[in-house]
């Protein structure tokens, strides 16, 4: 079921765009207008739920991780309605990148927007001013606090950048850093390098940057920009935005 978190998300492209990418086989129900979230009482992405085969809710498990669990409550289920199948150790999925099994252990940044209706923790030396175009400079962070830097015009649930040479600064402490960014409307790819600690990533960059932190946002989805190779420790990131016109939508940590 697939209940969209932002605008871009609602358009059925961009949905049928990351069934293939992602090699989807099974139908994907779209609930655009929130009415089967709302029956379900549902507040979070991801939210698992498990019906038995009289129609009851049996399991329900909000957010990433608990997959062993889950999928042992999927074959009792499945043994209770008749089915013969052997109890079987949990599969361990060939998961890479965003889909690896967030490292809840050591997560202490929660998701985080950048439009000015949810945004939490901004640093910039300005204030927000929303809906139009401004200049933002960033400052020392504290954890879990972020800012801008560059020419931005931040709306209700994404910052754009208007000019080249934008960036986006955040005190953060996880294994993984995500950040969701799209091209904008012109649909032109943007070039961006991510730093750790004012450095390149090296061992410590996610899958779609390079060992120097050089990546391309051609597409608007997640993009995994951090995942630490040793201990998890609380850390500066920087991405810097070569052109103008990306959009910025949130940080999600794993």
């Amino acid at each position: 079921m697939h209940a969209p978190e932002f605008a871009f998300e609602q358009r059925i492209d961009n949905v049928r765009q990351a069934i293939g990418d992602f090699k989807l086989t099974y139908p994907v129900a779209i609930d655009n207008n929130y009415r089967i979230w709302r029956g379900f009482g549902n507040s979070s992405w991801p939210a698992s739920y498990l019906i038995d085969a009289q129609g009851r809710i049996r399991y329900h498990y909000f957010g990433e991780g608990n997959y062993p669990q889950s999928e042992q409550a999927i074959q009792d289920l499945l043994r209770e309605a008749g089915s013969n199948i052997s109890a079987a150790a949990p599969i361990v999925p060939d998961a890479k990148g965003a889909e690896a099994n967030p490292d809840l252990a050591n997560i202490h940044s929660g998701e985080t927007y950048l439009g000015y209706a949810q945004a939490t923790g901004f640093s910039s030396r300005e204030s927000v001013f929303a809906g139009a175009a401004r200049d933002y400079s960033v400052a020392a962070l504290k954890l879990n606090t972020w800012g801008l830097s560059g020419n931005w015009t931040v709306g209700a649930e994404k910052a754009i950048l208007n000019q080249p040479d934008g960036r986006i600064t955040y005190r953060f402490s996880a294994r993984d850093l995500h950040l969701v960014l799209g091209p904008g409307a012109d649909g032109k790819p943007v070039r961006f390098q991510a730093v750790v600690d004012a450095k390149v990533p090296g061992p410590d960059h996610g899958v779609d940057i390079d060992a120097d932190g050089n990546g391309t946002v051609t597409t608007t989805r997640l993009y995994q920009l951090v995942r630490q190779s040793g201990d998890v420790e609380e850390r500066t990131f920087e991405i810097r935005l070569f052109d103008p016109g990306v959009e910025a939508y949130a940080f999600t940590f794993g």
